[in-house]
């Protein structure tokens, strides 16, 4: 005789300390859950006040005020007669954790703080909270007075129980408790838990969608039983974008799901389930059911509510069937996810709209493509009738009655280029950013920074009776390099003159937010200007590799129907920094980086996924590049990148905000945390790289020597003679 449950995972897109806010949008997945037909609702990782609230959890206050809203959850009619499960900090005994906290009816049923925490990445919560050590064991919470008073109750449980109803029994959870290699829901299972909650907070980062998914199918194949995973959506005051895709399953099997990308700040997707289909499996399952007789209980709360309908008929028809994840390209994860970090960035920030030097080249251009993309999202989610998109729109732009008409006709209202050329400059550059400028809508400025640049180096010769020269013209580096810089930080200054004064001159009130357009591996090498055009309010290319930004160019290219990407990307990569020559380019990117884009990846992610120093970055490249380049080629690339990466790791310090997408991103904020001041002679660490060159050539020139004796073959690593 089955027994349908109706269970729900929601979606949300919290912002950290916005309490009104993230009230309201819980009690809005409580009430889609109900409509839905649920008895069991779940939300993401501290979803009361927000992951990203960081140093704020030291605060009394924080923790004050996620009571108080937890207070108005519980008496809120919406919160009735279904089990509500909220993530919020919880201080016990002069101790903050990351807790659960599961109410029904009024009652608080079970704090659940969470055992594993998470310090890699960009995660640091060890900083901020205490792992729960008592394992199945539980204390007496005493509630805060203004709880007491709505629930009657001076303590309840805290610790690693679970949820003992009429007819199941529901476990916890939180985030990093699924990541980790002894997970939780392991020894849940087999004391009969049947159905798990996953409040998380995963962010994004490419080509990574299909972990959690993978984690949570692993979950219930394994061990039987129902799965709850939600997950916060969108940018909550942080780098990071968080991923969605919050999803049910059961057995082995994904039976719905969030959308990853989406601006909608809520979304709840609920699932029937037959709690009796959980039981065959696990019967079935024999090897299971003996480790299962032996396994140590949890204590149980137990909890005078049914999840299952009393009719074993009722609900039958909309049992919910397996699904298949399809899981986006890498190209169609760029062109989303920065799009709506960078939305939930600028309706939060009270700005209106963004400003961006547009130089024509890949990089900036596709800083541009991705404010399109994003137009283009905020204009079909008007278009699909979503009120709080349009709220947004209309108080950004000051004007109450507008609506976009297009993507186009938006992205003229949102954003501003400004192609900042100099006798450096070459016509195709312009011409390219004025194309895309043109295609894409944006309000388009040309102009030029000659007489800004002269002026700067007049105080300069004023001063000390020396004309610096190009090194086309007979200067030295020193000269030639101070020369290009000065042009790129005249660039910075203006455009955030324009940012200021754009929207004044459009007779429009506020100020734009300034968009950089560095992306990773530049960043990494340091080849950029310290305090230049890279230097800016966000930037949405920061952690994006240049080879991927090329691949999404063409992806865009065809997805907006902009074919001048296709030009940008065939062009070679230059700053224009340098005199032309008859018309003509003299510096490129890659040749004065000495290294291509494609070998700056390599060199990344063996830097920081597979930590490799100098020496070991070497081992594994004489592998991986061997059958292209020489020995002495490679330890040459090796020590040129650790030479740079160590002179311009202080420019770390100064990086402009940028979304986070990849692993190997340098940004020493959060994510990469390293020292700025090196040693760049490296001098132990080379010293090991040319130890392993001599004993690789005195190798090879020992099989040179024994291959042309005559008469002797080798067997193994003995010369035997014949």
């Amino acid at each position: 005789m089955g027994k349908f449950a109706t269970v729900a995972v929601c979606t949300l897109d919290q912002w950290a300390l916005d309490f009104s806010g993230n009230k309201t949008r819980i009690i809005s997945s409580i009430q889609e859950a109900k409509s839905l037909g649920a008895r069991l609702r779940s939300g993401p990782e501290l979803e009361i006040c927000g992951y990203s609230c960081e140093d704020h959890f030291y605060e009394n206050d924080t923790i004050l005020h996620c009571w108080e809203v937890l207070a108005e959850l519980l008496v809120h009619p919406a919160c009735q007669d279904i089990i509500i499960d909220v993530g919020m900090p919880v201080m016990h005994r002069n101790v903050t954790y990351n807790c659960r906290v599961a109410f029904l009816n009024k009652k608080i049923l079970l704090v659940r703080p969470k055992m594993i925490l998470c310090d890699d990445g960009n995660y640091r919560e060890t900083r901020w909270f205490t792992a729960w050590r008592k394992v199945r064991e539980t204390e007496d919470f005493f509630l805060p007075r203004l709880i007491s008073v709505i629930t009657g109750q001076l303590t309840v449980p805290f610790g690693d129980a679970v949820l003992s109803t009429v007819d199941t029994c529901i476990g916890f959870e939180i985030c990093e408790e699924l990541w980790h290699p002894k997970s939780t829901h392991v020894e849940m299972g087999l004391d009969g838990v049947e159905i798990i909650i996953n409040g998380s907070g995963s962010q994004f980062e490419l080509r990574k969608a299909y972990v959690a998914v993978d984690l949570v199918k692993s979950a219930t194949s394994k061990s039987g039983g129902c799965y709850l995973y939600s997950n916060f959506r969108g940018c909550d005051g942080q780098r990071v974008y968080f991923n969605g895709g919050s999803c049910i399953s059961l057995n082995g099997d994904i039976l719905t799901r969030t959308q990853q990308f989406s601006l909608d700040e809520v979304e709840t997707v609920a699932a029937t389930i037959d709690l009796e289909d959980i039981r065959v499996y696990r019967n079935k399952f024999r090897s299971r059911t003996l480790t299962a007789s032996s396994s140590p209980s949890y204590p149980r709360i137990k909890v005078d509510f049914a999840l299952s309908s009393p009719s074993h008929l009722e609900g039958f028809q909309n049992l919910t069937l397996p699904i298949v994840w399809e899981y986006h390209t890498p190209e169609e994860e760029i062109c989303l996810a920065p799009a709506i970090w960078m939305w939930d960035y600028l309706r939060r920030s009270v700005q209106g709209g963004f400003f961006l030097p547009l130089s024509g080249g890949v990089d900036s251009s596709s800083s541009a493509t991705l404010v399109f993309s994003m137009c283009t999202l905020v204009f079909n989610a008007v278009e699909q009738g979503d009120t709080q998109v349009l709220s947004d729109v209309r108080r950004i732009v000051g004007d109450g009655s507008y609506k976009p008409n297009s993507p186009k006709d938006l992205c003229n209202k949102l954003f501003v280029t400004c192609y900042m050329g100099s006798e450096n400059s070459s016509r195709e550059t312009r011409e390219r950013a004025s194309d895309l400028a043109r295609d894409i809508g944006s309000y388009h400025l040309n102009i030029s920074i000659d007489t800004a640049v002269s002026a700067v180096l007049s105080i300069f010769c004023l001063a000390t009776g020396r004309t610096p020269q190009f090194r086309s013209k007979g200067g030295g580096p020193r000269e030639n390099l101070a020369l290009q810089n000065i042009q790129a930080r005249i660039r910075m200054v203006l455009a955030y003159l324009f940012a200021q004064l754009a929207l004044w001159v459009r007779n429009r009130t506020g100020g734009l937010l300034v968009l950089g357009s560095a992306n990773v591996d530049e960043a990494l090498r340091g080849y950029m200007t310290k305090y230049d055009c890279s230097s800016a309010d966000i930037n949405p290319i920061g952690g994006i590799s240049k080879m991927d930004l090329k691949r999404f160019l063409h992806y865009a290219s065809q997805r907006f129907n902009l074919p001048i990407l296709r030009k940008i990307v065939a062009a070679p990569p230059t700053a224009e920094l340098e005199p032309l020559k008859d018309g003509q380019l003299v510096q490129t990117d890659e040749q004065d980086m000495g290294l291509t884009y494609a070998e700056l990846s390599d060199l990344g992610r063996l830097r920081k996924q597979n930590a490799c120093g100098p020496y070991s970055m070497f081992v594994r490249l004489l592998r991986t590049w061997g059958s292209t380049e020489t020995a002495s080629e490679v330890a040459r690339k090796v020590k040129h990148f650790f030479q740079y990466y160590a002179i311009n790791r202080h420019k770390m310090t100064v990086l402009t905000p940028s979304f986070h997408a990849e692993t190997y991103s340098p940004d020493d904020n959060r994510f990469d945390h390293r020292p700025f001041l090196y040693n760049a002679k490296w001098n132990w660490q080379f010293a090991a790289i040319d130890k392993e060159l001599l004993s690789l050539e005195q190798k090879k020139n020992n099989r040179d020597v024994l291959n042309a004796s005559p008469g002797k073959t080798v067997s193994g690593e003995q010369a035997v003679v014949v």
